[in-house]
């Protein structure tokens, strides 16, 4: 009869418009206060109330459902939230740790209950500070339902930033090679300099988050736009053109843009967040458009009504991106540039925008765009402001000690790459390595693995965070940058060599390991270049024994800054739209590069078995030999399509449309 009852009201509730169906839960439960199965009305209720936006009336529906049932496990996720926005973050977790640990019978929604409850409290212990609570929680996460690719990429990249060595440590039911496909690319390149890794990789997440859409353009489908007489348009896509690295890289590009020839929209798809970067690039502009609430299907429209010619995403594989539009192929050339180091690995994506020194021409058959070359990949912002350097005792830093400095954040610092700085503070007495801070943990994790190679922990110091100008200009403070690997510094290269701080760097395979090589020698400082990590090792002491050089090259990379290639943002855009005008002149002579993506999946299966926890840099003909010897025995199974890259022969590797 309870049941009778209820399912009726359930019914009747279900046609009836909001605001009517919870007036009808509410005196259902007003005239059933005894009725045992309340719990389940009381939760109906609170259900439409939080789409309703009445987030407090809801926390008390859920609280009535929690007191009639404490069994019944759902309203108490919620209950959670409702603490949570109130800042009760205890209060918050508490009601998540119940569910964690109420036993329920294993069924489809018991796991569900409580695999939720666990990435609850994980995303608030990651917001507390707390990475290895939360890293646990994601684990027990992945061990209730291994198939949840984000929460498999926010615990590695938990792992990264706490420099929990080795990384690739899988949850129970879980293999290292299972780890590495379903990781997020950003966290694949600092895991390894392979190429051909990296874009197998990339290609397989590019399958996953934008597969074939039903409705996309081809070539054709622009002609009319190809005889379109004026300026050309083009169109910047991002997520970020606000208080963040490819905002601060950007702030002075916008208004160089000779606007006799070109029409520049941005399209801002970042967070509803007002900063001044954000103002000064927005004024910079001619067309700002917001599409941070637009669905793709509406940001399609707008782009094809300001009938972009060529569109550059500056997110890629990066948080924001909007794969989806790309893949409908709002513009007839999408080029990708500056966002995501590395190749896309999509069949979208025309042109990839580099320099000479991060794809040399023989690195080309291992990004699926055809290359495009800039002097200097970077740009960058002569009119930065910059507060004035402090002393060292202001920030925290011994007055007469060698000062090495890396600034690059924690999941760039990799087992291999610490263990040369040890090696370098062992051998050079006195001198500190001055780091960003990254939390408590990964800085206890530092200080436990340099006591373990006989450093003194208390030379390892860490900067607390700050703003952009102040961070900026802590760089001047230190004697030399060490460059991390496989992923390099990028935006914190150009500021550290701004503030004429020289940096040592040794440049890999990969793009991501290229940049910090290409912004150096842009700088004038190409002699800061090491073949090798021993000639790294070796300079980096020889400079501590003797800074003089570091005077010469400090006096240097100053009275470059507005000379060198590196600063030179208004010859960058020059260079940038001699790009654009040949990009343009492709497509409309049935020229335009068409991604070759054989054999990907191919080589992500057998590149997920290679090694890549602790593994040391690679020469270019060691990783052709490893690659070539797994596919010749593939091949032996099963033949495999020439691919115009490692198999059977490396060759060009972009075709005519």
């Amino acid at each position: 009869m309870h049941q009778g009852r209820i399912a009726d009201l359930i019914a009747a509730a279900q046609a009836l418009p909001v605001e009517d169906a919870i007036a009808a839960y509410r005196d259902w439960i007003a005239a059933h206060g005894e009725d045992p199965l309340l719990y389940a009305a009381a939760f109906n209720l609170a259900v439409l109330l939080e789409r309703d936006g009445r987030h407090e009336e809801a926390a008390e529906a859920h609280r009535l459902a929690a007191q009639r049932n404490p069994g019944f496990l759902p309203p108490f996720i919620s209950i959670g939230l409702a603490h949570e926005r109130r800042g009760e973050v205890v209060q918050a977790l508490e009601h998540w740790q119940y569910v964690s640990a109420t036993l329920q019978a294993v069924t489809r929604d018991g796991i569900a209950i409580r695999g939720s409850a666990l990435k609850q409290m994980a995303r608030l212990q990651e917001d507390l500070g707390a990475f290895a609570q939360a890293e646990e929680g994601l684990r027990l996460a992945l061990e209730i339902d291994p198939a949840q690719r984000d929460v498999l990429q926010r615990w590695l990249s938990l792992r990264q930033r706490r420099c929990a060595w080795p990384l690739l440590e899988p949850p129970a039911g879980m293999t290292p090679a299972a780890l590495l496909r379903d990781a997020a690319p950003l966290t694949v390149a600092n895991m390894t300099e392979d190429p051909m890794l990296l874009l197998a990789h990339a290609a397989a997440c590019t399958r996953r988050e934008a597969p074939m859409p039903e409705g996309f353009a081809a070539t054709a489908d622009f002609g009319p736009q190809f005889h379109r007489l004026g300026r050309r348009r083009i169109g910047y896509l991002s997520s970020d053109l606000r208080d963040h690295a490819v905002g601060h890289l950007t702030a002075d590009l916008f208004r160089h843009h000779d606007r006799q020839a070109f029409e520049v929209f941005v399209y801002d798809c970042g967070i509803a967040r007002e900063d001044a970067t954000k103002a000064r690039i927005r004024d910079s502009v001619e067309h700002w458009r917001d599409i941070i609430a637009l669905d793709d299907d509406a940001a399609l429209r707008l782009m094809r009504e300001d009938g972009i010619d060529i569109l550059v995403d500056l997110n890629g594989h990066t948080r924001g991106g909007r794969l989806g539009l790309l893949a409908r192929r709002p513009a007839p050339v999408i080029v990708n540039w500056l966002g995501f180091a590395g190749t896309m690995g999509s069949p979208f994506h025309h042109y990839i925008i580099a320099d000479e020194a991060i794809i040399p021409p023989a690195a080309e058959p291992f990004y699926s765009e055809a290359v495009r070359r800039l002097p200097c990949y970077q740009p960058n912002d002569r009119h930065r402001i910059v507060a004035p350097t402090p002393g060292r005792e202001a920030l925290g830093l011994p007055e007469g000690a060698f000062v090495f400095c890396c600034f690059n954040g924690m999941q760039k610092i990799t087992r291999y790459v610490f263990d040369r700085w040890m090696a370098i503070l062992r051998a050079a007495p006195g001198s500190v390595l001055w780091l960003i801070r990254g939390g408590a943990e990964a800085e206890a994790a530092l200080r436990g693995q340099a006591a373990a190679q006989g450093v003194d922990p208390a030379r390892l110091i860490f900067a607390p965070p700050m703003r952009n100008a102040e961070h900026v200009a802590r760089y001047g403070a230190a004697d030399l940058f060490l460059d991390t690997w496989p992923y390099g510094a990028h935006t914190t290269a150009s500021d550290c060599l701004w503030m004429g701080t020289p940096i040592l760097t040794v440049p890999g395979q990969s793009f991501a390991s290229r940049v910090c090589g290409s912004l150096v020698r842009a700088a004038g400082l190409g002699d800061f270049l090491c073949r090798d990590w021993d000639e790294y090792e070796q300079r980096a002491i020889a400079l501590a024994a003797d800074p003089a050089p570091l005077a010469e090259a400090r006096a240097r990379l100053l009275a470059g800054r507005m000379t060198s290639v590196l600063f030179d943002t208004q010859a960058l855009v020059r260079a940038l739209e001699g790009l654009y005008r040949s990009m343009w002149r492709d497509v409309t002579t049935g020229r335009l590069p068409r991604p070759a993506l054989q054999n990907l999946a191919d080589y992500l299966e057998l590149g997920s078995a290679f090694p890549l926890d602790g593994a040391a840099p690679a020469d270019a003909a060691a990783l052709s030999a490893r690659w070539r010897a797994a596919l010749a025995r593939r091949d032996a199974f099963s033949p495999l399509s020439p691919d115009q890259r490692l198999w059977p022969a490396a060759a060009g590797h972009a075709v005519a449309a």
